[in-house]
């Protein structure tokens, strides 16, 4: 993490409850599966746990004791948890800023320029690498496999919000945005709706009833 950051004083916290808002998302996942195969929900108990984290502490992440408190409800051993929340990169399992900034840098976000989002994101934050934090606490920045949002790259995941068709100077303004508390819309970031192609219909451009 960046020099100084207020995330590197976060402790691994020596107890885990699920607050009420929890207790009613876990009711409602558990009652999706048979009792003898609650163990299914492991990833969207783990999810709650990230939201809860966020809600109470401004940073998304799941400690080991909540694991432990997971594997007590579903009746499992506690590695069984664990392994999920070290495989997937969704959880976090340290500390993260207030803003999660996700890159993707694989191949089709790499052809359309995710290293000008890269440097961006470096410039505006003052972090220097990936897996680093902000000085300030506010910015912790990843690096992600693909996204699964290709024909809107480059991509940059902004906790559970995509921002998509970015540049070097629009990440640099989302990010001032999301200094001031703003948080702006999710989506393209260039004129637009959704997938369509950027610039306008090049092929199949008229309507059949036009072709005649």
């Amino acid at each position: 993490m960046s020099a100084h950051s207020p995330i590197d004083q976060i402790e691994q916290p020596d107890s885990f409850a699920f607050d009420a808002e929890s207790e009613e998302q876990i009711a409602a996942i558990l009652a999706k599966y048979p009792p003898e195969r609650k163990a299914s929900g492991t990833l969207p108990l783990l999810y709650v746990v990230q939201k809860q984290m966020g809600r109470q502490t401004g940073s998304a992440w799941v400690p080991r004791v909540a694991m432990d408190e997971v594997a007590h409800r579903l009746e499992v051993a506690p590695i069984r948890v664990y392994e999920v929340a070290t495989f997937y990169l969704m959880f976090n399992t340290k500390p993260i800023g207030r803003y999660h900034l996700q890159v993707c840098t694989t191949t089709s976000c790499w052809l359309r320029g995710s290293d000008d989002v890269v440097a961006a994101c470096k410039k505006a934050t003052g972090i220097d690498g990936f897996g680093q934090s902000s000085a300030d606490g506010l910015f912790t920045l990843t690096e992600v496999e693909c996204l699964g949002a290709c024909a809107n790259a480059p991509i940059l995941q902004v906790d559970d919000d995509f921002y998509e068709d970015l540049d070097g100077p629009r990440t640099i303004e989302l990010i001032e945005a999301l200094r001031r508390g703003e948080r702006p819309t999710p989506g393209p970031t260039i004129d637009r709706v959704n997938s369509a192609p950027a610039g306008g219909r090049r092929t199949l451009a008229d309507s059949p009833a036009e072709q005649g």
